[in-house]
């Protein structure tokens, strides 16, 4: 009721009821209806709700507050530090609706512009909901890495002489996993009792031991021989539809393979890395010719979408030029929020001019590293974008995306998204589905469609580094290499640390085998400033 802004009298009355309730010794199943109405506190309107709770096991005003109350907004209900006031700043001014929302607008430091959270609460509001996801079952893969190589550490020491790989869903880099796969040649004996010492708790299955700790996150032990090692950890390492057709090759025959590379040697099939063992396709594209190699960390060469103070990042355009450089890299693109994105201190027409003088003068100082002037403009409902062309002019490049409205049909998205692209001034189209992994699905788009208008538009298609984000999906990145569409891994940093964010989208465009070459941000500066006289031309 305090969300939805009721009255405070009503709601204190209920309140007041709840209290009197938890404070009785006489059940109120065996009062009649008159003896219920009269205990202070309660009185006739609230004593019938009471029964009707008894007669039915539900209350129809609860399942009519539930009924118009997103899930995501009961949800936060259950986090520390989080009543219902914040609640309702949080759903009407931010529009945020899901727990994985709020906690990436912690990390983007969004919560300190609004009334009522500080630094030190959203501070407090974002280690809550991190230790709340920890025990949801599904982490990011992101989240598991520091726990892989713990374990990876500590079966080295442990257990010295026997084989042990971390394979599975870890292995093929998806996105998010629901548990962690291990392959050992560790006896049951040894396993169990290792296990136990650490307060595992255990359970045995039909193919392999399930232990949880602490964290309540699953590791799965598959135990075999050394002879059937390899065998075991490429069973688990490929998606099931792969699995099936390597199993179909004529050639293939079940044997003690003494490497994992001795698997293709079997059948005459080039290397295929676990990441992209996915689609049966490719085992055919292997076969007649080695895989391009893919992009790696160290592929890319400079920083595209990053904020700063100018809007809702946390360090200055200096602090994050420096950081680049000192990192290795050659240039920053620097992309503050827009004016519509109002929760983000976007910049507003006066305040570009200000900022391009600053770059002006940080460019003099730390040549030849350059920063490059951008915006991430907001499409806008009509697929506008906004600011007028002339003000979009004095930027390098134009990053266009949707922040706003994310609740739509596909015809909706699609319109908005399409309009965008076609704009002359748009040069990367950002987090294209607007998604967020684990929390939130994204509004709908025909990624074909899409792909082909980026085409005809000399338009990029980003894929936000971000691990709760990783949005161009990977799985149509081979469509986007096919029809000559640069992909741009780009970490969307708010602060120093989120360079790091790079190394998420490398490892999920690797299973599309993306090749730096397809990747923006793997340009050269020189190549960079080709791109963007390219862009510049295109704006006509």
């Amino acid at each position: 009721m305090d969300i939805h802004g009721e009255n405070e009298f009503k709601i204190k009355s209920y309140s007041n009821a709840a209290y009197t309730l938890d404070k009785l010794t006489e059940p109120v199943v065996d009062m009649s209806p008159s003896q219920l109405y009269a205990i202070r506190g309660i009185g006739e309107a609230i004593g019938k709700k009471i029964q009707e709770i008894i007669e039915t096991k539900q209350l129809a005003l609860l399942n009519e507050y539930i009924q118009k109350t997103p899930p995501g907004i009961l949800e936060m209900l259950k986090i520390k530090g989080l009543g219902p006031k914040k609640i309702v700043t949080i759903w009407k001014e931010l529009e945020i609706e899901s727990i994985g929302e709020l906690l990436y607008a912690c990390e983007e430091n969004r919560l300190v512009k609004y009334k009522g959270f500080g630094e030190k609460t959203q501070k407090n509001i974002q280690e809550s909901l991190e230790f709340y996801l920890q025990h949801q079952g599904n982490y990011l893969y992101e989240q598991v890495e520091d726990l892989v190589n713990n374990l990876q550490n500590n079966l080295r020491e442990t257990f010295p002489n026997e084989q042990h790989i971390i394979s599975g869903a870890f292995k093929r880099q998806m996105e998010w996993l629901g548990f962690l796969d291990v392959v050992t040649t560790l006896s049951e004996s040894n396993l169990v009792s290792w296990l136990s010492a650490k307060l595992f708790k255990i359970e045995k299955n039909e193919n392999y031991f399930s232990c949880k700790g602490e964290d309540n996150f699953e590791i799965r032990w598959h135990l075999t021989t050394p002879e059937n090692f390899f065998w075991k950890d490429f069973m688990l390492s490929c998606d099931p539809a792969f699995l099936e057709a390597w199993e179909k090759l004529p050639t293939f025959k079940m044997v003690a393979f003494a490497s994992e590379q001795a698997i293709f040697e079997q059948v005459g099939v080039n290397y295929i890395p676990a990441p992209q063992r996915e689609l049966p396709e490719i085992i055919t594209r292997a076969t007649t010719k080695p895989l391009a190699k893919t992009i790696q960390p160290s592929d890319i060469k400079g920083i595209i979408h990053s904020h700063s103070t100018w809007s809702d990042g946390i360090h200055t355009i200096e602090q994050m030029a420096v950081a680049a450089k000192e990192q290795g890299y050659e240039y920053l693109i620097i992309s503050d929020h827009s004016k519509s994105a109002f929760y983000a201190n976007g910049l507003q027409a006066d305040r570009i001019a200000a900022q391009h003088k600053e770059i002006d003068a940080l460019n003099k100082k730390l040549a030849p590293f350059v920063i490059f002037k951008s915006i991430e403009s907001d499409i806008l409902n009509d697929g506008s974008l906004d600011y007028p062309d002339e003000v979009l002019a004095s930027f390098d490049i134009v990053i266009v995306s949707v922040h706003s409205n994310l609740k739509m049909t596909e015809e909706k998205a699609m319109m908005r998204l399409i309009r965008a692209i076609c704009n002359p001034y748009t040069s990367i189209l950002g987090h294209p589905t607007g998604r967020l992994l684990l929390s939130r699905k994204g509004y709908p788009v025909n990624h074909d469609e899409i792909i082909e208008a980026c085409a005809e538009n000399n338009v990029v298609i980003e894929l936000n580094a971000h691990p709760r984000r990783l949005d161009m999906d990977w799985r149509y990145i081979q469509k986007a290499i096919e029809s000559d569409v640069l992909i741009s891994i780009d970490p969307d940093a708010h602060a120093i640390e989120g360079y790091a964010d790079c190394k998420y989208g490398v490892l999920v465009a690797q299973k599309a085998g993306l090749t730096a070459a397809n990747n923006l941000s793997s340009f050269s500066l020189s190549e960079m400033m080709e791109f963007i006289e390219f862009q510049q031309a295109k704006r006509g």
